[in-house]
């Protein structure tokens, strides 16, 4: 069985309180270090805590349906009968801050007590081991190693006995790099002022554009938002599913707009619909990356998106001159927008590795563009040339691409055979030999 062992003990500076309960993203260190545990697969968590608080019971509720036993014990000799020989232990020291993918990369390596240059450490709140090694605030031991606490006096600090224990026991030590302490990846949040800008970091690496986002304006300002807004919005108790609600309420604001006529704010309010739905989607993302929440699934993301692309279609046939012209049948002023909207998706993903190709994901950008057409230009051979330009862009992309391809090809081919007639009078040589 796989045991954490976390901790509640140490306070938080002058103001008072725990070190593990102070909030980061709206919740508490503890619980941060518990989402982790759970992803790494720990069936058992123990808590070192004086006593039982209302917080540690949510926090109980929060491993149980995780499914995970949950002990809340007071000194090392407690830990004993909690811990098998053949145990796997996973140890987080007090008010340790980690980014996951980091963090079980080095420790999904083996049985390891995971240390840091003394010299730096030291400074930052880690305990020494020896002259060169400061811990880092967590190891991963067999539980072996834990029998040991019931040869010590009671009052001996777990995490600091288990840490002398591991060395005598000749644990190897496993350097993490030092760069991790400089971006934020790995820290010991001490004081409620450490924990700000700690937050500040953290929510910044959960929050980096990818490929895709890094040239579209939507997608980096709702990122924007998220690294602004998205502690205050946490530490209100707002989650991601509230905010989700505000971009469906937006949403329909804007479809109700375009069928009363007003169609550039139909087209703006689906653009802002989206950009809130990024804004709940991101938040949602990083309560699943750092506290195995559940959150907004990606699925659900993208019904959205595509009801947003039904809502830019609708308006956009509403708004079309078209049903003056005698003989169009009814209908036809959704064809040019339906192409339009959907080339968008067929085009993104033929053109997948094109970094540019992310603009047409963005659909802040696609509902500005729209309502500016629709103020500025004759709408609906504006959207024709649009639908043009999209997939004449794509053809020659493509064929472009394919070009090269060729090219590259016929000359692999011509140097292959030069190769080989290089080689030809040798053979005729030796087989004349």
């Amino acid at each position: 069985m796989r045991v954490a062992i976390l901790s509640l003990i140490e306070p938080a500076g002058e103001a008072g309180g725990l070190r593990g309960y102070l909030p980061i993203g709206g919740r508490s260190l503890l619980r941060h270090q518990i989402g982790l545990a759970l992803s790494l697969g720990a069936k058992r968590i123990v808590v070192v805590a004086e006593g039982i608080s209302g917080a540690l019971v949510s926090l109980q509720h929060v491993a149980e349906s995780g499914g995970a036993q949950f002990h809340v014990i007071a000194t090392a000799r407690a830990l004993v009968p909690l811990v098998a020989p053949e145990d796997d232990v996973i140890v987080l020291g007090d008010g340790l801050l980690v980014l996951p993918t980091d963090f079980t990369r080095l420790i999904e390596s083996g049985p390891a007590v995971l240390t840091l240059p003394v010299e730096t450490a030291l400074a930052l709140g880690y305990e020494r081991i020896d002259i060169n090694h400061a811990s880092a605030g967590a190891m991963r031991l067999p539980g072996r190693i834990a029998a040991g606490l019931a040869e010590l006096p009671a009052e001996w600090h777990v995490h600091s006995a288990l840490l002398r224990l591991a060395v005598q026991a000749q644990v190897p030590m496993r350097s993490v790099p030092a760069n991790m302490l400089d971006d934020g990846r790995w820290s010991i949040v001490r004081t409620e002022a450490e924990a700000l800008p700690a937050e500040r970091r953290w929510l910044g690496l959960h929050t980096r554009p990818t490929a895709d986002e890094s040239l579209a304006p939507g997608s980096r300002l709702g990122l924007f938002l998220v690294r602004r807004y998205g502690p205050a919005i946490l530490h209100a108790g707002t989650r991601p599913a509230i905010v989700l609600i505000a971009a469906v309420v937006v949403g329909l604001l804007g479809v109700g707009s375009g069928w009363l006529g007003h169609d550039v704010a139909g087209f703006l309010l689906l653009g802002a619909a989206w950009l809130i739905e990024r804004f709940a989607s991101v938040l949602a993302k990083v309560e699943r990356d750092s506290l195995l929440s559940s959150g907004i699934a990606r699925q659900g993301s993208e019904i959205f998106t595509l009801l947003i692309d039904l809502g830019f279609v609708s308006i956009a046939a509403w708004r079309s001159d078209l049903p003056a012209v005698p003989g169009v049948p009814p209908g036809a002023t959704a064809f040019a927008p339906l192409l339009f909207v959907g080339g968008t998706r067929l085009v993104r993903l033929a053109l997948s590795g094109r970094r540019w190709a992310g603009l047409l994901d963005d659909r802040l950008l696609l509902g500005l563009g729209l309502a500016i057409a629709s103020v500025l230009l004759p709408f609906d051979v504006a959207l024709g040339l649009a639908v043009l330009a999209l997939f004449g862009t794509c053809l020659f992309t493509l064929q472009f691409a394919a070009g090269g391809a060729g090219k590259r090809d016929q000359a692999a081919e011509r140097l292959s055979s030069s190769h080989s007639g290089e080689g030809s009078p040798n053979s005729r040589l030796t087989s004349g030999r």
